[in-house]
């Protein structure tokens, strides 16, 4: 009998155990409603802003700066191009020559990735997500999520690209970080359970807005850029009344915004 009790108590002590690991891998930030937020990549930075979120760039941010805004109260992202190489980053020749493509229109020093092989990207790309952890942020923008509706100089699928996005999306989770599905408005549906919040550029004056319906409506947090380069205005009454936090900024993502709230 006293083997079986303690067969039992070991068997029980066991599953609160896993019970408990899953739960804490669940308990990454879920942002729900619209937000007020702010998106600085670039120099002159602004390190006053009273905003909900803040995204960021993974390798020019410190571990201080990160602190910082969640001590005022703010969510703090960070920026990681997943589908684009980028000639100035630290890691940059870790990357296999055979995975980098065509140029990235408009975006000097930048290259789409072959993201159907996940297999060499996913060494670089789960660094990248362990130093977002290992500094300390809330969530992770992935960024051009959308090759296989480029020019990138592979034969990206749509399924290749489900599977990568959900890749990153399971990676995020694993570190207990939240993560946003970035422009990809034709896969929202199918990525809306995996995903914790979206972010769109140019949704209202390109008008896709209605794209991000799936987020919407299960109240998950959809961030949503104009720029000045194409609106002057935020139109705020209407990007609000969609279900979007809606921000304005130039395209060089500096400091300077222009929010409704």
């Amino acid at each position: 009998m006293k083997d079986k009790a303690k067969s039992v108590f070991l068997s029980t002590c066991l599953f609160m155990l896993v019970a408990s690991s899953a739960y804490a891998a669940q308990d990454w930030w879920k942002p729900m409603g619209i937000l007020s937020w702010d998106w600085q990549l670039t120099e002159p930075f602004r390190a006053d802003v009273p905003v909900q979120m803040i995204d960021l760039d993974l390798f020019d941010t410190s571990v201080e700066k990160v602190r910082q805004y969640q001590k005022r109260g703010s969510r703090v992202v960070c920026y990681i191009n997943v589908g684009a190489w980028e000639n100035w980053r630290e890691d940059k020749n870790d990357f296999p020559q055979e995975l980098l493509g065509k140029s990235y229109d408009d975006w000097a020093g930048e290259r789409w990735l072959d993201i159907r092989r996940i297999h060499k990207l996913s060494p670089i790309l789960k660094r990248r997500f362990d130093l977002c952890r290992d500094k300390g942020f809330d969530g992770i923008e992935p960024d051009n999520v959308d090759g296989y509706q480029n020019n990138t100089g592979f034969k990206i699928s749509n399924q290749d690209q489900l599977k990568f996005n959900r890749f990153l999306a399971a990676e995020a989770h694993k570190r207990g970080l939240s993560i946003g599905l970035k422009n990809d408005p034709d896969q929202m549906s199918e990525l809306v359970h995996v995903f914790d919040w979206a972010m769109v550029e140019d949704c209202y004056a390109q008008g896709w807005c209605q794209a991000t319906t799936p987020f919407i409506k299960q109240n998950k947090t959809v961030f949503a850029a104009e720029y000045t380069d194409e609106t002057k205005s935020l139109y705020c009454q209407e990007m609000l009344a969609l279900g979007l936090s809606p921000l304005l900024k130039n395209r060089d993502l500096a400091g300077w915004s222009r929010r409704c709230f």
